[in-house]
């Protein structure tokens, strides 16, 4: 199965398994990652905002319009900022490796 790695707000490092097809966020949640997610993933927040450790961002998708417009809404923002609803585990992102945000 693939592992994603998770860098706390404390730069704790958590690696956890990663089903595939389940999003980073849906992924938080089933470990007991504190990421917020108050939309459930439907693309109407930014509080699963996560930032893309920089070797890892290269490999993901562009985000959409819709996601970028609701980063604008998030604090903190990097350049490899991501909403963590619309990363969807595959085997080529086995080993991603995101941070929480410090301030949410």
């Amino acid at each position: 199965m693939p592992q994603m790695t998770f860098v706390e707000q404390d730069g704790t490092e958590r690696t956890v398994d990663a089903p595939l097809g389940l999003s980073v966020l849906e992924i938080a949640h089933k470990h007991g990652v504190d990421l917020e997610g108050a939309c459930e993933g439907s693309l109407a927040c930014a509080t699963c905002h996560v930032i893309v450790d920089p070797s890892w961002a290269p490999k993901l998708s562009e985000p959409t319009d819709d996601e970028e417009d609701m980063l604008d809404l998030a604090f903190g923002l990097e350049k490899t900022s991501r909403l963590g609803c619309q990363i969807v585990m595959t085997e080529g992102l086995d080993g991603l490796v995101v941070r929480l945000p410090r301030t949410v």
